[in-house]
């Protein structure tokens, strides 16, 4: 799946993962390949990522938004 985080000022991530924890509002949650259509808030926390190689990306954010639909995710954050 292919993901962006995006702050107003820059883009912090672009490109193909195999997964997505992100801190929603009403929990965490994980998206994988062929998630379900979904747009949450997000709350401050962590957001994981899990490259295709199997390294991770941590970005520690103060609250957004995620979308995620057809395998790409676009996280606005604060």
């Amino acid at each position: 799946m292919f993901v962006e985080i995006i702050t107003p000022t820059k883009s912090l991530f672009s490109g193909s993962v195999k997964s997505v924890l992100v801190p929603g509002t009403k929990g965490a949650f994980e998206m994988l390949h062929n998630h379900a259509p979904i747009i949450s808030t997000l709350e401050k926390g962590i957001v994981k990522l899990i490259d295709e190689s199997g390294s991770e990306h941590i970005f520690d954010i103060a609250g957004g938004v995620v979308e995620n639909a057809d395998d790409k995710t676009i996280i606005l954050v604060d």
